[in-house]
């Protein structure tokens, strides 16, 4: 199944339909009153796991293994920096696919959003930055991504340099600045030319509101 043609930007129907029934089975697990409903939740999430399988190239086994966090199901939250040195923002290049995006990754429990950026640039650029605004909060689902098994938000700061220099880390091979007219190749699971782009908006217009969803 496609996605809806009228929002070619929204994921595919299947996977929409997928993260749902991990999230109510997940939820589910979690409340139910006895062995029976527990059971029957299990099985929807084994659905749930067998549906995105279908649509990649994983084994249900493994997409269940991915599912292991209890409670009640809510986004996961990604954090990514938008670091500006003059009029150029700073990019890293991931290991795992070669392409640049900003730095960032999963905020960790114990971590206040902006610290979690402040952390993200440290770790995979080498640089120390400040966190000073809030520039999006972004529903991952509502933009131009690959699809991906879970539901997500993206919570992008712009930051102050402060210091340090480029170093790779076990996860980036490179950091380097880049003027917005010579962006390298993206890695768009990450963040995608629009977002960057209303990086450079934030940054050139400092008034400018928070953009959500």
């Amino acid at each position: 199944m496609t996605a809806d043609p009228d929002k070619p930007d929204t994921p595919p129907q299947w996977l929409q339909w997928a993260q749902r029934l991990q999230a109510l089975a997940q939820t589910g697990i979690a409340f139910a009153g006895n062995e029976f409903d527990r059971e029957r939740y299990a099985a929807v999430g084994r659905i749930a796991a067998a549906m995105m399988a279908a649509g990649s190239d994983r084994q249900p086994q493994f997409i269940q293994g991915l599912f292991t966090e209890g409670g009640y199901a809510t986004p996961k939250v990604d954090v990514r920096a938008a670091v500006f040195r003059g009029d150029c923002i700073l990019m890293v290049k991931e290991r795992s696919d070669g392409l640049w995006t900003l730095p960032g990754g999963w905020a960790d429990v114990g971590d206040c959003p902006s610290s979690a950026a402040e952390r993200e640039v440290r770790e995979e650029a080498g640089f120390e930055v400040r966190a000073v605004k809030l520039a999006a909060l972004y529903d991952r689902n509502r933009h131009p991504h690959p699809p991906f098994a879970f539901h997500l938000w993206k919570a992008f700061f712009v930051c102050e340099l402060l210091g340090g220099e480029a170093r790779p880390s076990i996860e980036t091979e490179a950091a380097e600045f880049f003027a917005e007219h010579q962006l390298p190749p993206l890695s768009r699971g990450r963040a995608t030319l629009e977002q960057i782009r209303h990086m450079y908006e934030h940054h050139r217009n400092p008034g400018l509101p928070t953009s959500f969803d």
